[in-house]
């Protein structure tokens, strides 16, 4: 399949029908729906999570992202109706149902992301896209067997979901590529500065392969990972809501202005550059010359909003509304050089694990192990993004038996993403178990779904039961 073919009906409930497990979920999700609504569902619609093996924090600043889509997802039972209003109810009683009406413009409140915001993020998103005015109405049960909060997209696949069951309901159609591109813009609506990875990777994704994931213009290319080692996710059990805290964005301001303040130092018109990615194709320089830029231009000190005022010669007013965003007007100090050299490090590397992949040298999971090693130490020590406890949980399992392991995901919480050989993945899982979750009650209890071998999962899908 190509990723700018559309999303194609009827592919996803054949792997439902190959899994028992999956089979009874699906079934429960009718069951479910027929009860609540006394009707049965018209059509189910599912997106995928994601785990990035490489390439954190890097989508925002233009550069591409290694992720692969993981088997967990979200799934919506939806049917249609011309009620004028859309009913939303979880499976999990502690996400409240929520009514709609499709008949006035649809608000999200970005300072109080309940479950609902993001699933109305989609839909949003598809009636600007279309200009529909009256939405076809619906009635949509949602399950999901994403960890929620830790770092595998829970929230974009839930707008990814929305998307796509918004765009089937009202009968219209559109590619994989821009059903990414348009959830990725509206999940902007809750207030989360993402830059499209974790919706790209929700809609291209292909069973069995990683996929490089580029942007301007997006696109999606296979990258083999290599046979004799498995990608093993581990969950920290540290909640980290993007849009509920300011880290994220604050991140993606202090990106903002490391451009506008690299840009002014060498001449370029700073007004008009947003990303860091844009600052190295303007000075045609590579990820090693910019690197080096950064030390020349760039203070390891925070800068203060009067310094930068300073530098780029815009007033306090124009600094607020141009460079910071809604919930990062209090910060007062900012991480410039810090945050660039991640940037521009972590962008090599990324390119240097599709090229270990692509060559399949003797020592290949060595070598991107030796690369996540890496990712996380600039994660923890320059972007700052880490927590004690994924710190922890990285270290238990670099010394269980993994090659590689790395924080993936926003950070501050989540999950690490660990390479392991093959030979060892049974002993690293218990050794892991041992070590991080059993001695904690709380851990102990989620261990069941925190620790498990992650195999690439195939895309977003429509489906009908057959």
């Amino acid at each position: 399949s190509t990723t700018e073919g559309p999303i194609l009906s009827h592919l996803f409930i054949q792997e439902v029908r190959g899994t028992s497990a999956s089979a009874v979920k699906l079934q429960n999700l009718k069951n479910t729906f027929e009860t609540k609504y006394g009707e049965a569902p018209l059509f189910y619609a599912c997106a995928p999570g994601r785990v990035n093996l490489i390439g954190e924090h890097i989508d925002y600043c233009g550069y591409s992202v290694l992720p692969m889509a993981i088997e967990q997802s979200i799934i919506a039972a939806v049917s249609v109706n011309s009620s004028g209003t859309i009913q939303l109810a979880n499976t999990n009683p502690q996400y409240k149902d929520f009514t709609v009406s499709c008949l006035e413009d649809i608000a999200i409140d970005r300072d109080n992301p309940k479950w609902h915001y993001y699933f109305l993020c989609g839909v949003k998103g598809i009636q600007e896209k279309f200009g529909i005015a009256h939405l076809s109405g619906m009635l949509c049960v949602v399950d999901g067997t994403i960890p929620p909060s830790s770092g595998l997209s829970s929230s974009s696949a839930l707008v990814c979901c929305a998307g796509l069951v918004t765009t089937e309901a009202n009968q219209k159609f559109l590619s994989k590529v821009a059903l990414a591109e348009i959830c990725a813009k509206c999940e902007r609506y809750i207030g989360t500065e993402g830059g499209g990875m974790d919706q790209s990777i929700s809609f291209l994704a292909e069973r069995g392969t990683a996929k490089l994931i580029e942007f301007q213009p997006l696109r999606a290319t296979d990258v083999k990972l290599p046979d004799g080692a498995v990608f093993v996710i581990s969950n920290c059990c540290v909640e980290m809501n993007k849009a509920a805290s300011s880290h994220f964005n604050i991140r993606v301001v202090e990106c903002r202005i490391a451009t506008k303040m690299l840009a002014q130092a060498r001449g370029l018109d700073s007004s008009r550059l947003l990303k860091l990615a844009e600052v190295q194709t303007a000075l045609k320089a590579s990820l090693e010359e910019m690197l080096a830029l950064v030390d020349e231009v760039l203070h390891p000190e925070p800068y203060s909003r009067e310094e930068i005022c300073k530098v780029l010669g815009i007033t306090s007013e124009q600094f607020s509304t141009e460079l910071l965003s809604a919930n990062t007007q209090h910060v007062t100090h900012f991480k410039l050089h810090q945050r660039a050299k991640h940037v521009y490090g972590e962008a090599a590397r990324v390119l240097q694990f599709k090229t270990v992949c692509d060559s399949e040298p003797a020592e290949s999971i060595r070598l991107l192990g030796d690369l996540m090693n890496q990712s996380h130490a600039s994660c923890r020590d320059l972007y700052e993004c880490s927590c004690t406890e994924l710190d922890q949980l990285v270290d238990i399992c670099l010394k269980s038996g993994a090659v590689g392991s790395r924080l993936t995901g926003a950070g501050w919480g989540g999950c690490a993403v660990s390479m392991v050989p093959s030979e060892r993945v049974e002993s690293f899982l218990q050794a892991v178990r041992e070590a991080y979750y059993l001695p904690d009650p709380r851990r102990a209890a989620m261990e069941k779904k925190s620790l498990f071998v992650s195999k690439p999962g195939g895309g977003a899908a429509v489906f009908l039961e057959e």
